[in-house]
């Protein structure tokens, strides 16, 4: 498939939005115990931020995807991005004594975040097929490692350099604006499934499903890839958006204790700022290569390049998105116990385990493009974000500071709040083993249900004619996924 100009342009723009939504999402963490202190909360109040807005990004994914899947995928992006933007800046500006206000205003950031975070990978499969669409989904994840990243920075210097912490959040509202713009300007619709269908020989017209809304929940429901991998990512976001949200003021309560002092509001905002900039660094360059290695380590195995022949397999991108996990579980564990004696250590594990961590996020959505129906794309995007966050990043902030308040008894001494919150995040290694376990199920459904979704296509001469996957390697219908491939 050859891409013209306005195809990156377009998934250009698309990052660029992307990456302003985990900016936004993380400006708040970066920023949490200036908020705490501002509206007078605990920590399950704190957690309870993140949790209202993960919500009601939570209820109207549902709807996005439907949304998505029959109506102008671009305009519904330009509206919810626009709501986002109105509710980011207008939570800046609530007084102290309306925390509910905040909190409100908040789950309206998720309502427009939902619309372009179910849609925009639908926009970018119809665009590209092959390796390409491979490497630009890689590409376009890099803003979660990226974004969360940079807004723990510049939320928390933003802050410091203003002398209040509203100024942090509200420059990612600015900035969207601009992006806003763009998206409306420089972004098009694509026709669905045009990739796909110059992904294999399929028909001349990407084949109508004719199904209904209730219909295309069963037939997801009955792809156990979608569901296995949907229910691993759960496990392993819960994880991540809890360490997210909670590392940083764990690091500045730890802090706290080894200066001496009585209540970690009495830290400096120079070691608040110096916390902030080291996680937000360590994120970024973890997520990165994280998002790097993983996905071309999958590539490797797919193909069998160099070293990687003898275990050469189509499996692999479950595959290394469980590994990651698995590898990631000790190196958090370690972190947990030994933390405390070391800083430096506790940081060095927060890396490797967010390096790890990071694996499965650029093989995901690729992965799951190949075994769903281009009509049923958003639908199916919409669910995995559903399920993900309900169970995972939504839930987890608000359970993991709700524990913590419970062990601690009310102390503000820092060694117990550091204690009570380590302790509460325990349960993050058995939870990624669950993962880890859960993608390796998935990988042992995937290539069936990848001819299932080829078939469904109509593709041309099943039986024997090569198709090119999104791993843009060769496998006949009919064969194992062991029959060694070569690249096109």
């Amino acid at each position: 498939m050859v891409n013209s100009q306005k195809d990156y342009i377009s998934v250009t723009v698309l990052f660029v939005v992307n990456l302003l939504n985990y900016v936004d999402r993380y400006t708040v963490a970066g920023v949490l115990t200036q908020v705490q202190t501002y509206y007078n909360i605990s920590d399950s109040l704190g957690g309870l931020i993140q949790t209202v807005f993960l919500i009601s990004f939570m209820v109207f994914s549902p709807i996005c995807g439907y949304l998505g899947d029959r109506f102008n995928r671009k305009w519904i992006m330009i509206i919810g991005v626009g709501i986002w933007l109105g509710a980011v800046l207008g939570s800046s500006f609530v007084p102290a004594n309306h925390f509910w206000l905040f909190l409100v205003l908040r789950s309206f950031v998720g309502i427009g975040e939902a619309s372009y975070s179910n849609v925009a990978p639908s926009l970018i499969s119809d665009m590209f097929n092959g390796q390409k669409r491979s490497t630009v989904f890689m590409i376009f994840y890099f803003a979660i490692p990226v974004g969360s990243g940079l807004g723990f920075i510049v939320g928390s210097n933003v802050a410091t350099l203003t002398g209040h912490w509203q100024w942090g959040i509200r420059v990612s509202a600015i900035a969207g604006f601009i992006v806003t713009i763009a998206l409306f300007l420089f972004t098009y619709e694509p026709e669905r499934g045009a990739a796909d269908r110059e992904n294999g020989d399929a028909k001349d017209t990407v084949v109508s499903t004719n199904t209904t809304y209730l219909e295309d929940l069963v037939i997801l429901l009955k792809t156990p890839t979608l569901v296995a991998c949907t229910w691993g990512y759960t496990a392993l976001v819960f994880v991540s958006g809890t360490l997210s949200w909670w590392e940083p003021t764990v690091i500045q309560h730890l802090t706290a204790w080894q200066q001496g002092l009585n209540d970690t509001k009495q830290l400096a905002d120079t070691d608040k700022d110096r916390v902030a900039l080291y996680f937000g660094a360590l994120t970024t360059a973890g997520g990165l290569i994280g998002v790097v290695v993983g996905s071309m380590l999958s590539k490797w195995i797919v193909t069998g390049w160099g070293p990687f022949k003898r275990i050469q397999t189509e499996r692999a991108p479950p595959l290394v998105s469980g590994g990651g996990a698995l590898i990631a579980a000790p190196l958090l564990l370690i972190g947990m116990i030994f933390g405390e004696k070391s800083l430096v250590l506790l940081y060095v594990m927060i890396f490797f385990g967010l390096t790890f961590l990071c694996f499965n996020w650029g093989l995901n959505i690729d992965m799951l493009t190949t075994v769903i129906h281009p009509n049923r794309r958003s639908t199916a995007f919409s669910y995995f974000v559903l399920v993900s966050h309900l169970f995972g990043d939504a839930s987890g902030p608000y359970l993991i500071g709700l524990i913590s308040d419970l062990i601690r008894h009310g102390s503000t001494l820092p060694k117990d709040q550091y204690h009570s919150l380590v302790t509460a995040t325990y349960c993050c290694v058995a939870l990624l083993l669950i993962s880890a376990g859960l993608y390796f199920v998935s990988s042992l459904t995937l290539i069936s249900d990848r001819r299932k979704f080829r078939m469904e296509m109509g593709l041309d001469d099943l039986q024997s004619k090569p198709i090119r996957t999104s791993t843009d390697s060769l496998e006949r219908i009919g064969t194992t996924d062991d029959v060694a491939s070569s690249r096109l």
